[in-house]
């Protein structure tokens, strides 16, 4: 492609993955246009051009539709309704069905379902006699969780065998969400796996990462996974799969749950580059950001080899000591190998995503080490 012939990136979303698709893509020559929705975090700021408007509001898409050849998106939570209507005048990748599907746990499993792919045994639950009608079909302790707009383990609840009798106090707890009841499993351990597939149909896997979450969302990533041979093939085949059945243009993460019988079971996608791929940017040949600028602007997808042991350390602003004081990175800056990554955002809150650090070494057991010195330094306990 030549360089008169890169498009400009609209990107769908104001935060820290947006960011980094615009700093590897304006390192690519493509300019990038972020629409926030409303949102001014900081984290758009390296985008060429931020629109702050609303995802309702015309004028936004006008201005939107002026500033970009093609869209993606940062997020899932965009309206599938403006995802058609961007898709009438320019290409967007991923489209407004793989969103949809990605943005309801309920069109999400179904999916599953319907395309045989393993998961946990759900219901969904519309009223409080559905949730009884689901605590009976699902036996032991369940996880309840509201059908759209939850991350990082908002909206869910833990519900063991002996709590199910309390039927109309937990319906009330969502009161009158739509929910979905999955069993909770005996978890050995998670996994994630990138998918980037291009509009020619063409279709690679990145290693697969091995995931540790505190308080539901993710601490560490660690690549390669600790799991056997098989366990990482079948999450990289399952991934391909879902993508080829989605007809998926773009980067797409899948998550895994490993229960006590070694199964593997998908638990959740993300139309989009994720959090446990940010390993990427320092350890693979082709970070997932680039990959994306590289199936939006429909060049040859790049090679997802990793080329070093990576652990990623997800820097929540729980570290911060105020709103806006940053740590003293000096454990950090001083380790052989580490990498730091902060987002932009213009304050600190607990539980909010304000960076990462990738630890390359020789070994996932040095990497590991260093990222455990850093974290004791910096007073962070797992």
């Amino acid at each position: 492609m030549n360089a008169q012939d890169k498009k400009r990136i609209g990107v769908l979303g104001g935060g820290q993955l947006g960011r980094m698709l615009s700093m590897e893509s304006r390192r690519m020559g493509s300019e990038i246009t972020q629409w926030t929705g409303g949102e001014n975090s900081g984290a758009a700021n390296m985008a060429s051009d931020v629109l702050l408007n609303a995802f309702d509001d015309q004028a936004g898409l006008e201005a939107f539709l002026q500033a970009s050849d093609v869209a993606t998106v940062e997020f899932e939570n965009i309206p599938t309704q403006l995802l058609e209507s961007i898709a009438e005048h320019i290409p967007t990748y991923p489209d407004a069905k793989a969103v949809g599907i990605c943005q309801n746990r309920d069109h999400e499993k179904t999916f599953f379902k319907s395309h045989g792919i393993p998961t946990t045994p759900f219901r969904v639950a519309t009223t409080e006699a559905e949730l009884a009608a689901a605590f009976e079909a699902i036996p032991g302790d369940v996880i309840i969780k509201t059908l759209q707009f939850g991350y990082d383990g908002k909206g869910q609840l833990s519900v063991s065998q002996d709590e199910k009798t309390e039927v109309k106090k937990i319906w009330a707890e969502f009161q009158g969400a739509r929910v979905i009841v999955e069993k909770r499993i005996q978890l050995q351990g998670e996994l994630s796996v990138m998918i980037a597939r291009g509009a020619d149909g063409e279709c690679i896997t990145y290693d697969p990462a091995e995931n540790i979450h505190k308080d539901h969302i993710l601490d560490l990533s660690i690549v390669p996974a600790r799991f056997s041979p098989e366990i990482l093939a079948q999450a990289q085949e399952i991934g391909k799969k879902i993508a080829t059945a989605l007809e998926y243009v773009g980067v797409l993460g899948v998550e895994f749950f490993i229960d006590e019988n070694q199964s593997i079971l998908v638990n959740e996608m993300a139309c989009r580059p994720h959090n446990s791929g940010h390993h990427t940017l320092d350890a693979c040949e082709t970070s997932q950001f680039e990959q994306q600028a590289r199936v939006v602007n429909h060049q040859p997808l790049g090679s997802p080899a990793l080329l070093k042991p990576v652990v990623m350390w997800n820097l929540l602003g729980d570290l911060w000591p105020s709103s806006s004081q940053e740590p003293d990175w000096t454990p950090v800056l001083s380790t052989p190998g580490a990498t730091l990554h902060l987002y932009g955002k213009t304050s600190a809150k607990k539980k909010r995503k304000m960076g990462h650090v990738t630890f390359v070494a020789d070994s996932v057991e040095e990497a590991l080490s260093k990222a455990e010195h850093c974290r004791q330094a910096m007073n962070w306990s797992a």
